[in-house]
């Protein structure tokens, strides 16, 4: 049994796990392998040789002279475009993708995502050229783009009250997995001279093609078919949900009401997040991806190969690194999921900043004091090795706070009436920061050398701060109670205050 507050009272939901439910979601979870392996393969890829020596030998020639600066040894723009060119498509379909769900539907998105991502797939392990390597990329955007979109709404739409917390935050364990699967695909295919590559980028053919076929399976859902007025096929999808036995009436009942009130308000969504009531959601939606962006994720999701060949690991090792830095990741998420309403929002993330921090201090310490010294271009074994280590204690305090928490906080700060709106924004502010980040990253590290690390140090100093002066508590906070929340607190209550008496002298 599961509730919905509405207008005072308390409605009672029938139904439970059922096997299509749990079947459903975990297809519409699993459109987070798509992304997940993605962010794997592609940092991976850049620096096997077999890849390097068919398209940038220009870099594979500079990795073997001796006296090339240990920073500089990735430092090509094209070949960043390889990896960065998905983020930017993925950014441009996500601002779209609100309003074509909208139209079509969560499931018809899905399968067009994974349409999508197939179709990169086969052009990126058949390609001949750069260019054709770039197309293959923008097309897993689109596809990683639309399905990032339609998936989580999917999610929060079909499963059942009580476990939706569990069932969203399955997506992004989805994401975790595939980036373990991809680094595991890389370390099996590297060894293999001239093609392994293209085994390592067609494989993500398997996690396309799962998508597809599920997404062709299920129904769509109950307040996605009511949005578009298809009441009695919203009705049947919603019975097959619930179970053959269920009585969904009321459930169903507040789904319309919920759709109609939702469409009353639609079209000033944006005008209210420009108000000063709704100015907390505001800030959040757009500090929160920001912050998360600048934590120095994109070492550890796209770069961490890289990283690990320029402090002196062979390209298998590298691999094998970055594998084990995607378990722990996934390790950490895992963990999250028990504790975040157990500790709290605001104690994760501070504690997770701390620890990120100092770690990111301590790799730029020794980067600074054993890494290019004396004409050498690697350092030695030993310095390497606490490299990783620290790498993957970093990893597992970002996996606890910020990679976790960042699809909570958005998912819990926006009413109803900016919900969609809010999350399109975001995800859109977060693909554009992504894309430049995996172009500029290379060339950073050439130039900041050490400082790089530096740097991130002092972004996660920054948001920690942010965190604690400006993100109040909201662990076992209703969603319809987060605006008195705001209220409370000592910065944004004189919005949400001086809004209030902005609304009831206009209406006098």
């Amino acid at each position: 049994m599961s509730s919905m507050a509405e207008g005072g009272r308390e409605h009672s939901y029938s139904g439970g796990l059922t096997i299509s439910v749990v079947a459903i979601c975990l297809m519409a979870a699993s459109c987070g392998l798509l992304f997940g392996y993605h962010v794997g393969v592609a940092g991976g890829v850049t620096q096997m040789e077999s890849f390097l020596r068919k398209f940038f030998p220009e870099v594979l020639s500079s990795m073997k002279t001796a006296k090339r600066d240990a920073y500089c040894k990735y430092d090509n723009q094209l070949l960043t475009a390889f990896t960065s060119s998905m983020y930017i498509a993925s950014s441009l379909s996500s601002l779209v993708a609100g309003r074509v769900t909208r139209r079509i539907g969560r499931q018809a998105v899905m399968l067009i995502g994974g349409i999508l991502f197939l179709t990169g797939s086969i052009i990126n392990a058949a390609a001949i050229s750069v260019t054709m390597l770039i197309i293959g990329q923008m097309m897993l955007g689109l596809g990683v783009g639309f399905t990032t979109q339609a998936a989580p709404l999917y999610l929060a739409e079909t499963s059942p009250a009580r476990w939706r917390g569990a069932f969203t935050i399955a997506y992004h364990i989805f994401v975790c997995t595939g980036s373990v699967v991809a680094s595991i695909v890389n370390y099996l295919t590297n060894p293999i001279p001239k093609w392994g590559w293209r085994i390592s980028l067609g494989v993500a053919a398997v996690p396309a093609s799962i998508v597809t076929v599920g997404a062709l399976l299920v129904t769509d859902s109950p307040t996605s078919l009511v949005l578009r007025g298809k009441m009695d096929e919203a009705r049947t999808s919603l019975q097959w949900i619930r179970g053959s036995d269920v009585n969904i009436e009321v459930e169903f009942k507040d789904i319309v009401s919920a759709v109609e009130k939702a469409c009353q308000n639609e079209e000033g969504a944006l005008k209210k997040l420009r108000s000063k009531c709704y100015r907390p959601c505001t800030v959040m939606m757009v500090a929160i991806p920001v912050f998360f962006q600048f934590t120095g994720m994109v070492v550890v999701f796209v770069f961490a190969p890289v990283l690990f060949r320029t402090v002196g690991f062979n390209s298998e090792k590298a691999i094998l690194g970055s594998a084990l830095i995607n378990l722990v990741i996934l390790f950490a998420v895992v963990i999250s999921t028990f504790i975040v309403d157990c500790f709290g929002r605001r104690f994760l993330f501070l504690a997770g900043g701390i620890s990120m921090m100092l770690c990111q201090v301590l790799v730029s310490w020794i980067l600074a004091e054993h890494l290019g010294k004396h004409n050498a271009v690697t350092m030695a074994r030993n310095y390497a090795v606490a490299v990783l280590v620290l790498m993957c204690l970093y990893t597992f305090s970002l996996g606890l706070s910020w990679d976790s928490l960042k699809w909570v906080i958005l998912s819990e700060i926006h009413p109803v009436d900016t919900r969609s709106v809010g999350q399109a924004i975001s995800m859109s502010i977060a693909f554009v920061i992504y894309f430049v980040q995996a172009q500029v990253f290379t060339t950073l590290l050439c130039h900041l050398k050490f400082g790089i690390f530096l740097f991130f140090a002092g972004c996660v100093m920054t948001m920690t701060a942010f965190i604690a002066a400006f993100l109040p508590e909201t662990k076992g906070v209703p969603l319809e109670a987060l605006q008195a929340v705001w209220a409370r607190h000592w910065y944004w209550r004189r919005f949400i205050v001086q809004d209030a008496k902005h609304e009831l002298d206009q209406s006098g």
